[in-house]
């Protein structure tokens, strides 16, 4: 994205940071839940299968949400498009600039 981002997006993006944010954790701690609670691994399995999923998970979350300006605004998006934290239908409201580069930046990496 070339220079600043639209005020109305920069407000949404920022405005939805939180909701993000825990709509993500809400699903993640539901698959490491199932992780800590599946009966077809043993004890030990379900700690460590949990505990590097938490560390891969925590990447992720510093990734897209530990730089929160307006310069690294579109990055973050693109991130958490990525990861599954940003949904395409989150992308309504955003102006349609934003919305036809992010979808075009994500296409070309298939």
């Amino acid at each position: 994205m070339n220079g600043k981002p639209k005020e109305s997006d920069w407000k949404q993006y920022s405005d939805m940071i939180e909701l993000l944010k825990e709509r993500y954790l809400k699903e993640t701690n539901q698959r490491l839940s199932a992780i800590l609670t599946d009966v077809d691994r043993s004890a030990t399995d379900q700690f460590w299968d949990t505990f590097n999923e938490m560390k891969k998970e925590k990447k992720v979350l510093q990734e897209c949400l530990d730089r929160h300006s307006r310069s690294y605004m579109y990055l973050s998006m693109l991130l958490m498009l990525r990861h599954g934290m940003l949904k395409e239908k989150d992308l309504s409201g955003f102006s349609e600039e934003l919305r036809e580069q992010l979808t075009t930046h994500l296409k070309m990496e298939l």
